[in-house]
């Protein structure tokens, strides 16, 4: 199989990635856009665009019939969906493949056993990985007998779910009924499934994610990141490889991401998330993201891999070209995500136009940004602006450097976290390195923006 043709079912900072790349490889391209999107610069550099309908995701972005009606109108062979919108949906994937296309991601199966996140506890379950406490809760009462199980503080998730939505930390019995209240909602605008499950939550916990790579028989990993600077189950800041993890436990895990891979037959670029516990580190399977994660560059800057690439490969049937001892990574990475948003006022969304955007350069430097100067920021999507990704000899190194980058990086018409990145990289706690998912909650973000 060949791809000729793509289409690129996404938006921003993701959509000029896979631009790139697949303009590196030769691979024509076509982006869907909303209107809102249409003059957005990755459809200015894209090499065809179709408009795929109005502003408001569900009409354009989330629209399973727009998005492949449009791929099979521009003659596209192949369609990339990015992370997010419908990325991990496997009625997506199944249509793609029903019109005669390659879905660039994992088979349908994976999906369907990935996307809903109890059948994910299953799977790794018959893996052999550990779990946290909990299950699923299809009633009030269903959730309140879990509670009893697990204790308190617990966590409500979306079994449909991903990115922080539709989940919330409940710490007491008496503020159960609203936090699931709000759970299922989010979960239903989010993911057009309310369900939630019940899982045990962790007081000192770390996220750390391993980088998977597989072609259907064969599986590697591609090291570790950790992504515990968090607001919202929502990542910020995010390193590779680990910090402060001993060389015993990071093996661990990456042989348990691998195992997971190998037991389902992974086919492309995906992410096994941990919770691990920062005393002791013992660790606990949470989900395996079955699609490209925004966090991704990390991974390539201290593999020298492009995981965009790779994906088109493994989509095009080729075998893995990667054995575990060609990956050897090296130096230390760090990507901070620059959001419009106000963390002086419990990070709220700031569409808008910006009025200026200076990004730094130099090396071991990386910018994944879609936004230019008087480039809109809609407000129907993510706030997302970019990501600046540092890399350097040794971990000492890259945060001097971030810190550094950050200095230079200047983002005027709205508010935006790059002051509060700036706070973060002097923290005595983050130099130290290996900080639990609870540090932005004792940072004072009085002030973060100037």
């Amino acid at each position: 199989m060949t791809i000729k043709r793509l289409f690129i079912a996404n938006r921003g900072e993701i959509a000029l990635r896979v631009l790139r790349t697949a303009h590196a490889m030769g691979i024509a391209t076509v982006l869907g856009v909303s209107e809102a999107d249409s003059t957005s610069l990755p459809a200015r550099l894209a090499g065809a665009t179709a408009v795929l309908g109005p502003g408001p995701s569900p009409q354009s972005y989330l629209a399973i019939d727009r998005v492949v009606a449009a791929a099979v109108e521009h003659g596209c062979d192949a369609v990339h969906p990015g992370y997010g919108f419908l990325s991990e949906n496997a009625a997506f994937a199944r249509a793609v493949a029903e019109a005669g296309m390659i879905f660039v991601g994992p088979a349908v199966q994976t999906l369907e056993g990935m996307g809903d996140k109890l059948a994910a506890r299953a799977l790794a379950l018959a893996a052999g990985l550990p779990v946290l406490p909990g299950g699923p809760a299809e009633t009030a009462q269903d959730v309140a007998a879990r509670a009893q199980e697990t204790g308190y503080p617990l966590l409500l998730k979306a079994v449909a779910g991903g990115g922080g939505k539709g989940m919330r930390r409940v710490d007491r019995a008496e503020d159960l009924d609203a936090a699931l209240a709000m759970a299922r909602a989010e979960a239903q605008a989010s993911f057009g499934n309310p369900a939630v499950y019940v899982e045990r939550f962790v007081a000192r916990g770390r996220h750390v994610e391993v980088q998977i790579l597989g072609d259907g028989t064969h599986a590697i990993h591609l090291g570790t990141r950790d992504c515990s600077i968090q607001r919202r189950f929502q990542k910020l800041v995010e390193e590779a490889p680990a910090p402060a993890m001993p060389d015993a436990a990071r093996a661990a895990i990456e042989d348990a991401a691998v195992r997971l891979a190998r037991h389902i037959a992974y086919r492309g670029a995906g992410t096994a998330e941990f919770l691990v516990d920062a005393d002791d580190f013992s660790f606990y399977f949470l989900e395996l993201n079955a699609r490209i994660q925004v966090e991704h560059p990390v991974t390539e800057a201290i593999t020298g891999v492009d995981l965009v690439e790779q994906q088109l490969l493994v989509a095009m049937g080729h075998p893995l070209r990667l054995t575990q001892a060609m990956v050897r990574p090296h130096g230390h990475a760090i990507e901070v995500r620059v959001n419009a948003e106000d963390p002086d006022a419990d990070f709220r969304p700031a569409p808008g136009v910006v009025a200026r955007a200076a990004w730094p350069a130099g090396p071991g430097i990386r910018v994944d940004s879609h936004i230019a100067n008087g480039g809109e920021v809609p407000p129907f999507y993510d706030s997302l602006l970019g990501k600046l990704i540092v890399h350097g000899v040794t971990r000492e190194q890259a945060v001097a450097r971030m810190a550094a980058a950050l200095q230079h990086l200047r983002i005027d018409g709205l508010p935006t976290t790059a002051p509060l990145h700036r706070r973060i990289l002097a923290d005595p706690r983050f130099v130290a390195g290996g900080v639990d998912t609870g540090f932005l909650a004792g940072l004072n973000l009085a002030g973060s923006n100037p």
